[in-house]
């Protein structure tokens, strides 16, 4: 059934090229370098509106509301519970203690997608026992409105992936039995605040504010350099100096100026903010005004 609307999709390239700029431009999603998977997904949106690409066009330009549906279709949000159990192990053993006597703890799940990476969190504090869990809040933000309503419920399906890393006693910790799935208890929702946020968009990121430990992992391997650049200058100017950041194990922050310093360790990597931030502020004016950090 797509393929009439691929076909009809590929016929205009030009017009293709420009829906990726928009797509860049409004969330750093580079599409720009693979149009005919962009085209596969836009085709989808096409057959269930049956409508022309010309006339979709005119309907994101016409309803902004359509640019959810947009983004529900071209991010991509596969993910499970306890996922590279190597940084989970880093954030119980070696940075929660460094925390102890910290009131409130504020940690930031930047694209927490169906929200098992923040539920996770959530559960591994509560395992621990370092910090008090009802010290520690959670800030999960995604741009994916669709993806956000599921992580606000809390329920999985039984015979969903998320739960292939899930030891059988986490599932009876934490989870209640319900409608052939398994739902959060209470005590773990009320850890975290789920918002949506791009992370490309100052206004979205405000009620952020200062964390002490950001999660964003899995995400920058879908930016270009330059909007890489961006997120990285944001992070620098939300995160606490000697806070640390965990980002995806194929992303790294090589040959950026930045005000992080790499950490290794048992089989993983991370980053801690170095505690004098001078420069943060620099990095972000300079990526404003169109330079680049080297």
């Amino acid at each position: 059934m797509n393929m009439e609307y691929l076909s009809e999709i590929q016929d205009h390239k030009m017009r293709l090229k420009d829906l990726a700029q928009m797509i860049y431009d409004l969330c750093g999603l580079n599409y720009l370098d693979n149009l005919p998977l962009l085209a596969s997904k836009v085709s989808k949106r096409l057959s269930g509106l049956n409508m022309t690409f010309g006339e979709y066009i005119e309907c994101l330009t016409r309803n902004p509301q359509e640019w959810d549906h947009l983004v529900e279709l071209i991010t991509n949000n596969e993910t499970y519970f306890f996922r590279e159990e190597s940084q989970l192990n880093e954030l119980s053993h070696v940075i929660l203690p460094q925390f102890r006597d910290k009131k409130c703890i504020r940690i930031w799940s930047a694209a927490c997608s169906t929200g098992e990476e923040p539920y996770s969190l959530a559960m591994t504090i509560a395992e621990s026992g370092i910090v008090p869990l009802k010290s520690v809040h959670i800030i999960a933000t995604d741009i994916n409105r669709k993806v956000l309503q599921i992580a606000r419920r809390g329920w999985y399906p039984k015979n969903s992936l998320c739960f292939r890393r899930t030891p059988k006693e986490m599932l009876d910790r934490y989870f209640i039995p319900q409608d052939d799935g398994f739902q959060i208890k209470g005590f773990i929702k009320d850890r975290i605040e789920f918002r949506y946020a791009n992370l490309l968009n100052d206004q979205d990121l405000a009620p952020v504010e200062k964390v002490d430990i950001l999660f964003c992992r899995n995400v920058l391997i879908y930016f270009d350099s330059e909007a890489t650049r961006r997120v990285i200058a944001k992070f620098d100017r939300l995160l606490n100096p000697g806070g640390y950041l965990f980002l995806g194990h194929a992303e790294t922050l090589t040959g950026m100026n930045t005000n992080f310093e790499t950490i290794h360790a048992h089989s993983t990597f991370y980053y801690r903010k170095r505690s004098n931030d001078s420069g943060v502020h620099h990095l972000d004016e300079t990526l404003s005004q169109g330079g680049k950090a080297n």
